[in-house]
Parts: C-alpha cells; structure tokens; sequence
C-alpha cells in the first residue's frame, strides 16, 4: 500500500515521512546538462535521437540530471537489504537506461526526508545559486518562482506529445486540478507527480468490542457518534472500575490523517481549513464559515462531559497514541491506514481489542460529504535550455507502465516482498490515485468469486498478507491492520463507496499560495488553532466570531480576493 498519507502511520514507527518539498529561492541555470559553455538545444539534440514515442529510446544514450534526498525507508529497508543496488545503480537506473536510454545522474544525494534540515539547506543552496539539474523537483510555490523568472521549460506541447495514453489516464484521474496547479499564463509549467486526494478521506475508527460490551449499534447519525462517545466516557467499557476512559480521541494539532476533527467536523456541513465553493460560485475558506461554530460548540460539550482529554491542547499525535495503545480512548477519526498506527498499537498491548472503521455521518443522517484537501505537491520542471526536456515524462510513462500497465512486473519494480518500497529508488514516483481501492475491489471479487487464482500485481500482494493474518501465526498477528484496511469490513470498502456514492467534496484552490497566503498564512493558521482549541476547552462560544473577524482583517479578506482571482483563471 503505498500512499501520501501512509507516510503518517510511518512515522508512527519510527521512519521517517516523506512529506513535500519546503524550498527557497531560485535564480538563472547554467547550460543543458551541465554545459557551462551553454550549448544550444538544438545543437545538443543532433548528439541523441529518440523515437518520437512515449517510450522511444535514445541512442546513444543520454543523461539527465536530478537531485534528491534519500530517507531511512529507501536507506535501511531497501538498499540495507537488496544486495549490488545502490542509489545511483539499481533496478530503475538500469530500467532507464535499458528501455528509455536515460542514465540517470544525481548532482546531489542528502540523507533525510525532504523536510530534514539538511535537505533544505542543500537544496536553498542549489536554487539560490542557479545551478540547476536538468529536472527539478518542486512545490508549488518554487514552481511559481522558476516559471516566473523564466528559468524552466513551457511543457505544454512536450506533454501532449510524449505523454502515454496511460499516463494521460492516471494524471487526469482527480480531473484537472493538477494540471491547473501547474499552469501559468496558459502554459505547463512542469509534469505533476498526482498524489490521491480520495487517500486523504476521512473514517470512524471505532472500539468494536466496547459497542458489543455496552449493547451498541455502529452510529448512523452524530446524536449516534455522540452517545457512543458518551457511553465510551461514563460506562466503563474497560470494565476496571474506573472514570478514566474517553470517548473520542484528539490532539492539539487538531487536524490530520489520525485522530484528527476534519471527518467530525464534517458530520455538520463542516470544512475547515479548505476552500470551498458558496451558493454565488465564489470560493469561501472553510474554517470561517458558520457552520464550523456549531461542530466546535458540540466539542466544547464533549469536553465538558468528560468525553474529551482536557489535556489534549498539549498533547500531539504521539502522546494521543500512548493514550490508544493504553485502552483508554475507544473512537478516533483518522484516514483508511489507522488500523496499521495508531490502533495496532491498542492490539499490541490487548489482543482482545478490536477496532473498525465506519463511514462518516451526518447531523441530518443524510448521505454527508466527505472533504478531501488537495494532495498534490511535487512537480517536475525541466531546467530551461535542457537538451532534452520530454525526458522526465518519458519517466514518468515507464514508472507507470511497469507497475501498473499491460507490461507489469509489480513483484520486482513495486513492491518485492525482500523490499516493500523498492518503488521509491526512482527519483519519479507516479501512481493510479485509486490504486488502492481497485486492489480492495479486485480482492473483494475474487473473495466473493471464492478464486484467488486471478490477482495480480498489488492485489495479489495484499491478498499474501490477508492470508498470513488469517493463519493466526505469530507473523501474521502483525497483519491485522492490514486485514482491517483491506478485509471484508475494512476500511477500502467504505472508500469504494463513498466513491461510487459521488460523496467527495474536492478542494477547489489548487494554486500555488497566493502573495497574502506567504506572508500571513502562518499567523492565520495558528490563530486558528489557538481559538479552536481555547474554546472546546471552555471559552465563548462567541469568540468564533471574533476570529472570523480577526481572519478577515489580518489578511484574509485579501487572500479570498486572490483566490478568486486565480479561480475565475480556471473557469
């Protein structure tokens, strides 16, 4: 199961996330590949030829340049077990240079995650003093800055020309957002590395034990989430005897993939911290809209109650997991990989436990929306002046094909079961967004059909570890997250619904942040929180206003603005 949001429970384990790029400035490149002569493309494209094809290979070969960060995951778990391979000669260097003839060449490899200090500095460094790769792996905001200062290549027409069918399929699967977040003035900028918004959806996770012990029904309203929680409070689910259980569980942070407010929230029409479009067509920011006061109003209840930790305001997701792993919280809401951290964690200490996911509910019990923040935050741009600029999506369309095309060999370029994350030693890691969910419905099917006999590639995969959970072995104990995620109660069932049921609402700004949005983002986002927090643990209900007024002067009055300006570019 590979998944932006995965990376969570990840770290839960003690790995490091992979997270997006934060980098700085950015100025004039030297020459194509490298040439501080500066060779002229056209001079430079006599050297190499390629069929015309999505696929078409060089001869003789060319090289492209890259920079990237190399994370505990592919350090110790991939190349610490795969014997010959290192990070500049594997099995997708070598499947580039075989098929595609492109020798892959790192100016730069720093240890950490693209987050770590060292990988800032290094990249600050490398943006700021103009010496580019030929590829250059963004975030929006840099990709804004490159283009604007004109230092990367228009790919419009590259795209259309040198794009498979296939990765024009996988790219266009969250329809045009990505592509909208990479264009400027009519232009494709860079190729975007989609990243599925649909894992981001938010679940129930709950006790299931503790329903059967208190005679409980799974809920089909928020009164329902609200009893639960208050059953889970006040009637001793553990059975020691003791007050010392909660109902929901929280952190200070608020939000996130685990134990976060979005899916609750969300049972009341409410979206923070998206932005969103209003009766008139105009995009409004969640998080100010009233709806928001009437979910926070509820939490302030809760807290009264008891069914909320009053320590929560101090307590980040892994303080709240010691909580979980301790059987003392019995519902979080959380995204599809829960069951694999916080709440194995829970098993671990008490195999009796038992959680399961459950679709998010609604106030009314009508059918609710389930938001999704856009996910996308890596973009390829191409250094301007590059020999050879449709390179990188010729990349993109043998990662793709390997994986999951009609040419597939999932087993020793995904995910081999020596090395799960052996997909991460290409420096381009595209992937179907629903991927996940096919592999639930292709599972599903076979289960149904009672032949396991026809699964292929990740299904197949996920199906071995099913089973491994299903022997009761010592190893398969491990499993049981998974079994909760991909089982016949598990939590890609739900998501296949909610798909089908048309039940995600999409964030609709998907530009890069806005000139307010740098300069008063940061302020607005904790004041936020701050607020939030303050008031489910006790303050006016009536300061919700006041924080929507004070949003509204301290720059998010213009932020809307120029949102919507950038919105009325998309129409």
């Amino acid at each position: 199961m590979r998944t932006k949001n995965s990376s969570v429970w990840l770290k839960g384990l003690s790995v490091l996330v992979l997270v997006s790029f934060m980098l700085a400035a950015c100025s004039g490149g030297s020459g194509a590949n490298g040439d501080p002569g500066g060779a002229s493309k056209d001079n430079q494209n006599q050297t190499s030829a390629a069929d015309d094809g999505p696929l078409g290979k060089y001869d003789p070969a060319i090289e492209v340049s890259f920079v990237r960060d190399l994370s505990d995951v592919v350090e110790n778990n991939v190349l610490g077990v795969l014997k010959g391979e290192t990070i500049d000669n594997n099995r997708w260097t070598q499947l580039y240079e075989d098929e595609l003839g492109i020798k892959i060449k790192y100016d730069w490899v720093v240890k950490g995650s693209p987050t770590s200090d060292q990988y800032l500095q290094k990249i600050n460094v490398t943006l700021a003093s103009g010496d580019l790769p030929d590829v250059i792996p963004v975030n929006a905001t840099q990709l804004k800055q490159l283009a604007d200062s004109d230092q990367i290549e228009d790919m419009t027409e590259l795209y259309e020309k040198y794009a498979s069918p296939f990765t024009k399929k996988v790219l266009s699967e969250e329809g045009t957002s990505v592509f909208d977040a990479a264009t400027f003035d009519g232009k494709l900028m860079a190729v975007p590395q989609l990243e599925s918004s649909m894992e981001r959806a938010m679940y129930i996770w709950i006790r299931t034990d503790w329903l059967d012990k208190l005679g409980l029904k799974p809920p089909k309203t928020m009164a329902d989430v609200l009893a639960i929680s208050k059953a889970f409070t006040e009637n001793d689910p553990d059975g020691n005897g003791k007050k010392d259980t909660f109902g929901l569980g929280v952190t200070k942070d608020l939000w996130g993939g685990a134990m976060g407010l979005e899916g609750f929230m969300a049972g009341y029409a409410a979206y923070p911290n998206i932005w969103v479009e209003d009766a008139s067509g105009k995009l409004v920011f969640g998080s100010t809209q009233p709806e928001v006061k009437k979910a926070l109003q509820v939490l302030q209840d809760m807290a009264k109650n008891g069914q909320i930790d009053q320590e929560f305001g101090v307590k980040d997701g892994g303080k709240v997991s010691e909580q979980v792993s301790a059987g003392k919280i019995g519902m979080e809401y959380g995204e599809q990989w829960n069951s694999i951290w916080p709440l194995q964690l829970n098993r671990d200490n008490d195999p009796n436990a038992q959680w399961q996911a459950f679709p998010i509910v609604s106030e009314s019990g009508e059918t609710p929306k389930v938001p999704l923040k856009f996910s996308t935050t890596r973009f390829f741009a191409v250094k301007k002046g590059a020999a050879h600029p449709e390179a990188v999506i010729k990349m993109f369309n043998l990662h793709l094909e390997k994986n999951w095309g009609e040419t597939a060999e999932f087993d020793k370029y995904f995910a081999p079961p020596e090395a799960e994350s052996v997909w991460q030693l290409s420096p381009v890691t595209p992937y179907p967004v629903k991927k996940n969910v096919d592999a639930f419905r292709a599972i599903d099917a076979a289960r149904k059909a009672g032949d396991f006999s026809t699964l292929t590639g990740e299904a197949k995969t996920i199906q071995e570890k099913l089973e491994a959970y299903a022997s009761g072995s010592s190893e398969g104990f491990a499993l049981w997250g998974w079994e909760r995620i991909y089982g016949e109660v598990g939590s890609m069932g739900i998501a296949d619904q909610y798909d089908k049921n048309n039940q995600f609402l999409r964030e609709k700004f998907v530009g890069a942040p806005t000139p307010t949005m740098v300069e008063r983002k940061a302020t607005l986002e904790k004041l936020q929180n701050e607020v939030f927090v303050k008031i489910i643990l006790g303050d006016p209900i009536d300061k919700f206003d006041q924080f929507v007024a004070d949003w509204k002067k301290l720059g998010g009055d213009q932020i809307t603005q120029e949102v919507n300006e950038w919105y009325e570019t998309t129409k």
